[in-house]
């Protein structure tokens, strides 16, 4: 609770003034109207800070938040009083001061979904949207319990990601920064040696690198920024997002595996939704937001468009060409039996191990292409520092 000033006046007119401990202003006006005080004005004694806590708010936060809050909802425990255990037990501070805006927020009148959704940058709108239908129809415990879960695999997910790139990206830091510590520092040392010889292909390329690096780093990083910039804002728009998916879907091995990723999201996102009782186009538009790839999203807006006109959601589906035919048959045969959210999480689940694998072996790929890679380069500089000190070795016998 937050204390509270105010400023009332009684029926006579006479103004009364106080302090008063309350959840937030709506409540301090609700217990002067008790009273039979008229509020003029109500302003926390003490504000608290606007924005948010420092620190990022992790999927796992949240993951074990919903499922302490569905246990505390299980045991009988009310709302408010459950909101208020859970700020003393997250240990994140920027998701316990969240938590405490959804108090204050539930505690003034708004359901827990409004109050989610005011924070979309920690619970997204499939969040909200899920727990909205959980206390439409009356289970709520069981959506915050499915909703821990879900993103809890999410996590699982995104670290075994992260853990397999951790060997690839430092074996790529470490060769680039060995590469041009000899570009800036060796190299240079030869230039004076070779001045006076005549320089094959490779040692040329070399010295004008490393004179790059050394005399002209301004500009070059000045071409840098604006290449990532250009490319930057050329992603950003709609029709750069949508030749950067095209493009990165054809990858060889990772263009499968970014697809079935996005395609595994939206089957796990759109059954999930369906199960906790969230409307079926409205689970599509939230779903199709998720599925992080522009093609896929299109494919599914059309999908969508079927949907709203009582049309099969299999058929677009297939005419797009993303995903597999098996899903696209198990979707429609799912359509038919009425059973889609549990065929979809079957899905999900099936082609989540499949997808997992796909990942391991293009993260296993990408180690020997880095070694490949760095050995390369530093050949060519090897090759282009020892060809002329062979060649001028041959001229001296």
């Amino acid at each position: 609770m937050a204390e509270y000033r105010y400023i009332a006046r009684t029926a006579a007119g006479e103004e009364v003034t106080g302090v008063m401990q309350a959840d937030s202003e709506t409540a301090v006006a609700r217990t002067l109207d008790d009273r039979s005080l008229y509020p003029v004005r109500v302003t926390e004694a003490v504000p608290r800070a606007r924005g948010l806590a420092g620190g990022r708010v992790r999927l796992r936060d949240v993951s074990v938040m919903y499922g302490q809050l569905s246990d505390l909802l299980a045991a009988g425990v009310p709302m408010l009083r459950a909101l208020e255990t859970l700020i003393k037990a997250v240990a994140n501070p920027r998701l316990a001061e969240v938590i405490r805006r959804v108090r204050d927020d539930v505690s003034a009148g708004k359901t827990l979904a409004d109050a989610l959704a005011r924070h979309p940058g920690v619970f997204p709108s499939l969040h909200s949207a899920m727990v909205h239908a959980g206390e439409r129809a009356g289970f709520l415990e069981d959506v915050l319990a499915n909703l821990a879960a879900f993103l809890e695999r999410q996590d699982d997910l995104r670290s075994r990601v992260r853990g397999a790139l951790i060997y690839p990206v430092m074996l790529t830091l470490i060769g680039t920064l060995a590469v041009l510590g000899m570009l800036i520092f060796l190299v240079p040392k030869f230039q004076p040696v070779f001045a006076d010889i005549p320089k094959p292909l490779p040692t040329m390329i070399l010295f004008a690198l490393s004179d790059l690096l050394v005399a002209q780093w301004p500009l070059l990083f000045g071409l840098i920024a604006l290449v990532v910039f250009s490319v930057w804002t050329l992603v950003r728009s709609e029709s750069g997002r949508r030749v950067w998916d095209r493009w990165r879907l054809k990858i060889p091995v990772f263009g499968k595996a970014i697809l079935m990723v996005g395609i595994t999201r939206f089957c796990r996102i759109l059954g999930t939704m369906l199960a906790n009782g969230v409307p079926i186009l409205q689970a599509l538009s939230i779903s199709r937001d998720a599925a992080g790839s522009t093609l896929l999203a299109e494919n599914i807006e059309k999908a969508t468009e079927n949907v709203r006109k009582g049309e099969p959601l299999a058929s677009p589906l297939k005419a797009g060409g993303l995903m597999p035919p098996e899903i696209v048959e198990m979707i429609a045969v799912a359509e038919e039996s009425n059973q889609l959210e549990k065929v979809l999480v079957q899905i999900a689940e099936t082609f989540e191990r499949r997808t997992g694998r796909q990942v391991d072996q293009a993260v296993r790929l990408i180690e020997p292409l880095v070694l490949v890679l760095i050995a390369g380069i530093i050949g060519f500089v090897a090759l282009g520092l020892l060809y002329p000190i062979f060649t001028m070795a041959q001229t001296m016998k």
